[in-house]
This record gives structure tokens, C-alpha cells and sequence, in this order.
């Protein structure tokens, strides 16, 4: 064990990619939804090139080494290592992509090529390639260009090249594939087997058609895929609305500098260079050597064909217990708190609340905060009927939520033409609180209802995303909710709240305050322990007073999904800390925080993880649990996590993505049990299966 105190939080996540690999790579996980993993690898491996790895590149070429902020490590060495990680993992993903088509084939689901196709499919796919392909082509002929084109982020293109009959001349050319379609063609069945061909291999069996008017001896396209730097740049100009400057900077990202060029290692060395030579690629860009196929992130919408047996059972959302939705929901929040546990339980709950809001001639005003919405959003809509009702309705809306920000704009300006009042954020703080409060008046008097969440009021992310909700008519951690709105409205003016932790000016100091305790009570003698479960944990110096609390004897267990810098289990250091991940079926998302406070256990959901930028760059809620049956159900999500044996990864020094070992325990799957346990809860006198 070397004497690091954290791991670089850009390695760990790259960590947390290779555990959404090892989904793909792992039999036990039904073959579509490893191709699903595969795409979802993919889309997250984008994801950070775009902004990590850009914002590292940043750092590297501007002469700065970066290692304080970077942990020790310079930017330029940091650089290096990320791309042979990254390569590395690519290898391994087309590795396991074959392994997943010799499977599929033994299920009679064959992925052909263009070299492959029957005379039947010839037909079928001449008339698709004449009807619904070729007019969605871009093609462009690139010799002759005065400058070349910019080539769009993370689109697929084929590079192409012509050798003409005529003094050999070579001719370059890009065809770019529509984003427009489904990438995955499914062929007429034959003898039950089944068929998909790849645009792909479409496009590159119509090469001859594409091509026709030039008199060429050989043709060849092999695909090339770039990824640009997506930092936004904010225009300072006083005289432009937010909506204006973000959605200004928002189209220049698609000029951004490259940060990574992924190529088919099949394509001929004078193709490649020419390529990188007039996208003014250099070598200290990252320049990927890949397999046949770029954009896998589509693997995420491969057709089911049917063939539900090869994909995980679809567990249907529950109800809350006691909270119907055909009911006043009002009515019973007014009488207790409830928690909604999505996906295990419905998000139906949520969209009911706002509609009943919406037509309920009591209540007064809707005040709430969106970060990432579904792309029809019933949030939306719900608020949009309220506002027709004569309510009073603001809406923060964060129009930084990092690749939502054109559909953010779309949904602002949708909502301003209705009348509904917008918050556009605060100068140099995002919003990433989950919160909403509604005003009722009751007997002359205003009383309020809302709701706070880790996650985003999002219906499509729902299905897929572990996050938990408290309703609550609690008067004043509902106060609390309306002050964070009066600081998005006046933020010169910081407040003082009695039950929330807000950041960015209490929830450092707060979570250092509650930890301190318990390193208090571990020294007297007195019940100590933490558990907490988030995103991610990369903050250096909560960090520090974790490993301060190891030492003092405070038991500590964290449920860390992604990036976690802290190394556990070192004597010295960290001897008391135990550190999981989980990646499985369901995104893991919930931010749950427990501390043990010498018996007398205190429960907190957050929208924050440990991460500098949620406890100081962002406007986060923390809400403490006051409800014993809630706090008791917290506690035991939290447990059936912890007990998880299937899926469950160690956090360690070097990275490895062990497996938690099992010894004599019966296999236990957290995320099945917790749905079991929610079933137990509607029915707690019957077995379930």
C-alpha cells in the first residue's frame, strides 16, 4: 500500500466506467441489456471527454502543471494516462461486443454487414436505402473545399476515399449518419432467425449508388467519430438576457476544440492523415484507435425484437402505502410525511401532486426548481395548467444543466409564454436543489405543502434512476423551501435556516459539525457510527475529516455509486472506513446521509454529493427526516444496500473493481431485495416471491 490519501478523481471515474463494462461482460445479465450496458459505457465515456477530459486538456496546454488541484499529479502526465486507460477499456469493450453477437447468434439474432446480406434483403434494404436513407444523407466532396467542414460533436461520419481510374487521383470524401433514424435496421425474419444490420453498413453497401457520378477503380469508407470540448463560454454583455447568452454559448459549443478523435484502425494510413491533418489534430489530442463501429452509446436503443426473455423482468412501480392517487393527496400530506423511493415505487405521485395544485381554487402559488426534465415533460404541463388557473407560479430553472441547455431554453420559453414567473440562477452558482412548495389558503390562513428530492423531477430518468422524495406539510422546513426561492430572487441576502442545510454556505460546515460529533461521542464512549450513500465523493478535505473520524474509532460505511478519492481500509488512516459501489439494473442515485449522534439517530436526503462544487458552487438542499417510520425506512435502504453481495464492488487504491466476496452468505441482490421490501410493505402479512 503506498502512502497516497486519494485517488484521482478522474481515474475513479473512469473506474466507475469499467464496473458499467463489467454489466456488459457479465452472463448473468440478460444479452440485450448487456448491449444496453455497453451503451450506456459509451454515452458516459462521451460525456467525459466533453467536459473532463476537455477541461484537463485546458489545464495541460496552458502551461500550468495543475497537481494542487489535480491531487499531485500534473495535467500533461494526467492526460497521458487517461488515454491508455481509455484505450485500453475500448479494447475491452469491442472484446466483449463480439462475445455478446456469438451469443445473440446462438439465440437465432444475427448483427449482419453489408458483405452479408441475402438476395431477399438486398430487395428489402434497396428500397429502404431509396426511400427513407438516402434523403437523410449529408454528403460532401472534400478536395476542393476552400475549408473544411466542421464536423459535428460525437456524430458519426464515414471518411471515404476514392481512388480514380484516371492517374490514380484520390478523392476524400464524408458521409454523415443521420442521427434522424434508428441506427439499427431489423431485416425481414427468416426461418426464425433474425436480422439487424447497422445505417452503417446501409450506407456503405450504396457506396456505388452514392458515388455514381465519378469514374473510380475503388472505393472505401471507414468510420471516424470527434469529440469538442463542451465547456460553455458566458457572454458578459449586460444588454442580453440569460436565455440569450446561454443559448448563444450553447451554439457555439459546436465549434469547440477537440479533445478526442476515435478512428476504425482499418482505415488506410493516407486517409487517416489527411483527416488529421485538415481537422488540425496533433498528437497531444486524444487520437483513439477503435473497432468498426463508433457512437456504441446507440446500443442503448438496440431493438428488443420481441425477445423479452433476453431482457431484465420489468418490475412495475408500486404504490406508497396509505397514499392513494385517486385521493386527495393534499389532504394526507397534511396529515403526515410520505416517502416515494422511485423506481420501486410510482412517480406517479409526484405529477398527481402538481395537478392537483394546478386545479385545487385553494391554493394560491407553486414555486419549484428544475434541473433536467423528460423530453414531454408532464412537470411542465402540470405547471402550465396551473398558471391557466390564475395560480401564481415561479419556476428556477437551471438553464447550465450540462447537455440539457438547448431543451431547458425550449421548456423556458415555453413556460414565459404562458406567464409563468422564471429564475434564471444565480451569477456563478448553479441550482441544483430539488425542491417545491406550494401556498393553500386554509381558513384564511396560508398554509404550505411540498416536496423535496435528491433527484430530478423527471419522468423518463424515474424508471431508471434510484432517488427518494418526502412529501410534507411541516410548516417549517417548508418556511426553510421558501427562503432558498426568496435567495434565488435576492441573493445579496443570505439566510438562516432552522432545518435545511443549504449550500453553498451551511452544508460544509454543517456535515463537518455532524461528523465532529461523532468523532465526540466515539472518544466518550457513546454510540458512533456514519453512513452515508451518494454519487460521488471527491472533496478533499471532507475527505480528511472522514479519515479523522476513522481514527477516533467511528465506524464508517459509504455507498459510493461513482468517483470516491478516498482510499478505505488503511491502517493509520482509514481503518474503520468500508467503501461499495453499486451498479446494476437501476442507476443508483439517492443521496441518503445517517449519523448515528450516540443513539438518537439522525437521518438527511440530499440533492448534494461530497463534491467541492455541490458543498461550494451550487445551491444544494439537505432535509433532515423528522417522520420515525421514514427515518426507519431510510435506514434500512441504506442496509439493503450495504448487505449487497451480487453487485457490489470494493473501492480501493488500485482501481480493481473487485467484486464483494460472499463467503457463506446466501446471494443477496440489493436492488431486487429493496423491491421485495417495498412489496413487504404493501402486504406485510404475506410471503412475496
Amino acid at each position: 500500500m503506498s502512502n497516497k490519501k486519494y485517488i484521482d478523481r478522474e481515474k475513479s471515474w473512469l473506474a466507475f466506467n469499467a464496473r458499467v463494462l463489467q454489466e456488459a461482460a457479465d452472463d448473468s445479465v440478460p444479452l440485450l441489456d448487456r448491449l444496453r450496458f455497453l451503451g450506456i459505457f459509451s454515452n458516459n465515456l462521451d460525456e467525459f471527454f466533453r467536459v473532463r477530459f476537455a477541461a484537463i486538456r485546458r489545464l495541460s496546454l496552458s502551461g500550468k502543471s495543475g497537481e494542487k488541484i489535480l491531487g499531485g499529479i500534473s495535467a500533461q502526465q494526467l492526460v497521458k494516462e487517461i488515454t491508455e486507460i481509455v484505450i485500453e477499456h475500448q479494447a475491452e469493450s469491442l472484446r466483449i461486443l463480439k462475445r455478446i453477437e456469438t451469443e445473440l447468434e446462438a439465440e437465432n439474432i444475427f448483427i449482419i454487414n453489408e458483405n452479408e446480406i441475402s438476395e431477399e434483403q438486398e430487395i428489402f434494404l434497396k428500397d429502404f436505402f431509396i426511400q427513407k436513407l438516402s434523403p437523410e444523407l449529408v454528403t460532401i466532396i472534400l478536395n476542393d473545399l476552400a475549408e473544411f467542414p466542421l464536423l459535428k460533436d460525437n456524430v458519426g461520419y464515414l471518411a471515404v476515399k476514392l481512388v480514380m481510374k484516371k492517374d490514380s487521383e484520390v478523392r476524400y470524401a464524408i458521409i454523415e449518419i443521420p442521427k434522424t433514424m434508428n441506427r439499427f435496421i431489423v431485416l425481414p425474419s427468416k426461418n426464425e432467425k433474425q436480422y439487424v444490420i447497422l445505417i452503417d453498413d446501409v450506407i456503405r453497401r450504396n457506396l456505388k449508388s452514392i458515388f455514381n457520378i465519378f469514374d473510380y477503380e475503388s472505393v472505401s469508407a471507414h468510420m471516424i467519430k470527434i469529440s469538442r470540448d463542451a465547456q460553455l463560454e458566458i457572454d458578459s454583455d449586460l444588454s442580453k438576457s440569460m436565455l440569450e447568452k446561454i443559448s448563444t454559448s450553447v451554439k457555439d459549443r459546436r465549434i469547440g476544440e477537440p479533445v478526442r478523435f476515435i478512428y476504425d484502425e482499418l482505415i488506410e494510413e493516407d486517409t487517416l492523415a489527411f483527416f488529421l491533418d485538415k481537422m488540425k489534430i496533433v498528437s497531444t489530442d486524444s487520437i483513439i484507435p477503435g473497432g468498426r463501429y463508433h457512437n456504441r452509446r446507440d446500443y442503448m436503443d438496440f431493438p428488443n425484437l420481441g425477445r423479452f426473455d433476453l431482457l431484465y423482468k420489468t418490475n412495475d412501480p408500486l404504490p406508497i402505502p396509505g397514499l392513494s392517487l385517486e385521493g386527495s393527496l393534499l389532504e394526507k400530506i397534511s396529515e403526515k410525511d410520505y416517502l416515494l423511493n422511485a423506481p420501486y415505487q410510482s412517480f406517479s405521485y409526484l405529477t398527481r401532486f402538481l395537478r392537483e395544485a394546478a386545479l385545487d381554487p385553494k391554493v394560491t402559488s407553486i414555486k419549484i426548481t428544475l434541473y433536467r426534465l423528460a423530453k414531454n415533460s408532464q412537470i411542465i404541463s402540470s405547471l402550465i395548467n396551473a398558471a391557466k388557473n390564475g395560480k401564481k407560479v415561479i419556476v428556477q430553472i437551471e438553464l447550465q444543466a450540462r447537455f440539457d441547455e438547448a431543451s431547458n431554453i425550449s421548456y423556458a420559453e415555453q413556460m414565459q409564454t404562458e406567464g409563468i414567473e422564471l429564475i434564471f440562477g444565480i451569477k456563478g452558482l448553479k441550482v441544483h436543489s430539488k425542491i417545491c412548495v406550494i401556498e393553500r389558503n386554509e381558513n384564511g390562513k396560508i398554509k404550505r405543502y411540498g416536496f423535496i428530492s435528491t433527484g430530478n423531477f423527471n419522468e423518463t430518468t424515474a424508471k431508471v434512476y434510484t432517488d427518494v422524495t418526502l412529501f410534507t406539510s411541516h410548516q417549517q422546513i417548508l418556511k426553510d423551501v421558501t427562503k432558498v426561492f426568496e435567495f434565488f430572487d435576492i441573493n445579496y441576502r443570505i439566510h438562516r435556516y432552522k432545518h435545511l442545510i443549504v449550500s453553498p454556505h451551511y452544508t460544509r460546515i454543517r456535515f463537518y459539525k455532524l461528523i465532529e460529533r461523532e468523532i465526540l461521542n466515539a472518544r466518550a464512549g457513546r454510540k458512533a457510527y456514519i453512513k452515508l450513500k451518494m454519487n460521488s465523493l471527491s472533496d478533499y478535505a471532507m475527505i480528511d475529516k472522514l479519515y479523522e473520524a476513522s481514527n477516533a474509532g467511528v465506524k464508517i460505511q459509504l455507498e459510493v455509486r461513482g468517483i470516491c478519492s478516498l482510499i478505505p481500509g488503511v491502517k493509520g488512516m482509514s481503518a474503520n472506513i468500508e467503501a461499495i459501489s453499486i451498479v446494476d439494473n437501476y442507476l443508483e442515485h439517492s443521496r441518503i446521509y445517517i449519523f448515528a449522534n450516540g443513539g438518537q439517530t439522525e437521518v438527511y436526503i440530499s440533492s448534494a454529493d461530497f463534491m467541492t462544487r455541490n458543498l461550494d458552487g451550487r445551491v444544494e438542499v439537505t432535509c433532515p427526516i423528522y417522520d420515525q417510520d421514514i427515518k426507519n425506512e431510510l435506514i434500512d435502504n441504506f442496509d439493503l444496500g450495504w448487505k449487497g453481495n451480487v453487485k457490489a464492488r470494493y473501492h480501493s487504491e488500485n482501481l480493481d473493481n473487485k467484486y464483494r466476496e460472499r463467503g457463506d452468505e446466501p446471494v443477496f441482490r440489493a436492488q431486487l431485495e429493496t423491491y421485495k421490501y417495498y412489496q413487504r410493505k404493501l402486504n406485510p402479512l404475506e410471503e412475496t416471491i
